[in-house]
């Protein structure tokens, strides 16, 4: 069962099953939340995604669709551990580098928001290329 936490240790959980999609995110949105050209994801069912440890806290963005963009944080650490997206609904996005053990080093299925790619960050060779979602 795949684990992972926040910097501090504060804030822990656990997924089961293998994730719907791995996404790079390219979009306004994850670069603001990231403080990095993009979000590197591990997508998987809201039902399979558990909190352990920790209360984690939460910030409501308004995304490019106009729906809101949950973004949980640790509160000591600031951390950005996942996000659930009203344009997907059954979803939790977990930011892949707050994987345990290595875990981030997975491969990309698709990066979405390409129309918001920075300059200097040059396309994942073999990799399903989305402007925006859907």
């Amino acid at each position: 069962m795949p684990t992972g936490s926040c910097m501090c240790g504060a804030i822990a959980y656990e997924y089961t099953g293998e994730p719907a999609v791995t996404a790079l995110c390219h979009c306004t949105d994850c670069q603001k939340w990231s403080g990095a050209a993009y979000t590197s994801n591990v997508v998987v069912p809201r039902t399979a995604f558990k909190v352990t440890k920790g209360s984690a806290k939460s910030y409501d963005a308004k995304g490019d669709s106009g729906k809101i963009n949950k973004h949980w944080f640790c509160g000591t650490c600031g951390s950005s551990i996942y996000t659930e997206l009203e344009v997907m609904p059954d979803l939790t996005c977990i930011k892949s580098g707050t994987l345990d053990g290595g875990a981030a080093n997975h491969p990309i299925g698709v990066e979405f928001y390409t129309k918001d790619r920075l300059a200097y960050s040059a396309p994942v060779q073999g990799v399903e290329q989305k402007t925006a979602f859907g």
